[in-house]
């Protein structure tokens, strides 16, 4: 299990979460509803299963390494997600560092 705790001492991360390959929401911590909580877990599931088969499709149409897939992100004007294996994070853009949060999520969802 990812250590929440962590993620969120990164400055800028407002909630961070964990979820299962299919949707369920494993485990939350942040400035979110379990409510809102329960949705991201099922939005993230559907965003890395959609990356994944865009980063095979790269992966198979340019010939570049693009496989296996290690994470994505979806950026608004004020709010981004950023998610590597099954870990994520919602984050405030203008204080993020957005280097440090894919470290720490790497480490955190084991990812190399």
């Amino acid at each position: 299990m990812a250590n929440l705790d962590r993620l969120m001492q990164i400055k800028g991360v407002f909630a961070a979460g964990e979820f299962t390959d299919d949707g369920k929401l494993v485990a939350y911590k942040g400035d979110i509803t379990e409510e809102e909580a329960a949705m991201a877990a099922m939005m993230c599931a559907a965003n890395t299963a959609m990356a994944r088969m865009q980063a095979d499709g790269f992966t198979a149409f340019s010939g570049k390494e693009w496989t296996p897939l290690k994470g994505w992100a979806v950026t608004g004007p004020k709010y981004s997600v950023c998610v590597m294996g099954n870990v994520g994070v919602f984050v405030k853009n203008d204080e993020v560092s957005f280097n440090e949060v894919f470290k720490v999520l790497s480490e955190e969802a084991g990812i190399k």
